[in-house]
């Protein structure tokens, strides 16, 4: 049972990812719940989810195409420094102190999921950037995805449709791409230092692969705003779940 809770969460979590973002919010709990300590079931959702990205990239292939102004060789760079640092956050925060962050991460990532959009519009039609600016957001966003990361697409896509670029296909397939760069960077680290649950974290990789392709070849007849829907209810009770359980 424990292994069908796994698979079956990150199925849905690669397959959200790769329509919608959120995956994080799905994987993440569903270790924690079936007794993986926090710190370790934080690092190995973020492996098991790691291939499902590329995965999704892959099957995304065809809708990579040259975007004005974004940099892709500086985008890259920016994500897998941030992704290392953020890993290394993570690796330094005791596991007492993690366990009374969890609640407000997933609050944190369940307004931003939930929100993001709207307020990445509203932050458009207030401020013009450019592309210094545009990386620093990026090794950001890149800092928090490789400490947790829930609702990270969500973030990545309002950062680069600051550029005026409305091609959510090719958006995706760039926001795929450099969230699955900065969690390479951070599954790298977590594995040398030996914080990953490895029974689980395979479980877990199969149904993430599976996902993030599947997810990918058919993002195009999915409702995303329903996916979202979905989702941010989803996302909600895990909150309150978490917060119950303090």
């Amino acid at each position: 049972m424990t292994n069908l809770i796994l698979f079956v969460a990150a199925l849905a979590a690669g397959l959200v990812n790769s329509v919608a973002g959120g995956g994080q919010l799905l994987a993440f709990p569903a270790m924690v719940f079936t007794g993986v300590p926090s710190v370790v079931a934080n690092a190995s959702s973020t492996v098991a989810l790691f291939p499902g990205m590329f995965a999704a990239s892959f099957a995304y292939r065809g809708h990579f195409k040259h975007l004005e102004g974004i940099p892709l060789k500086k985008a890259l760079l920016a994500s897998i420094a941030g992704g290392f640092v953020g890993a290394l956050l993570l690796l330094l925060t005791p596991q007492t102190t993690f366990d009374v962050v969890i609640p407000w991460l997933l609050l944190f990532a369940s307004v931003l999921f939930i929100f993001g959009r709207s307020l990445s519009m509203m932050f458009k039609r207030k401020v013009h950037i450019g592309i210094p600016g545009l990386m620093t957001l990026q090794f950001c966003c890149a800092i928090y995805g490789g400490y947790f990361g829930g609702g990270l697409g969500i973030v990545l896509l309002g950062v680069w449709t600051l550029l005026g670029h409305t091609d959510i296909h090719a958006l995706n397939a760039y926001k795929t791409l450099l969230a699955g760069a900065l969690n390479g960077t951070a599954v790298v680290l977590f594995i040398l230092t030996g914080t990953v649950a490895w029974h689980g974290t395979l479980v877990m990789l199969l149904g993430s692969v599976l996902g993030g392709y599947v997810g990918a070849h058919t993002a195009r007849r999915m409702n995303p705003d329903l996916v979202r829907k979905v989702i941010s209810v989803i996302s909600v009770a895990v909150t309150i779940a978490f917060f119950a359980r303090r």
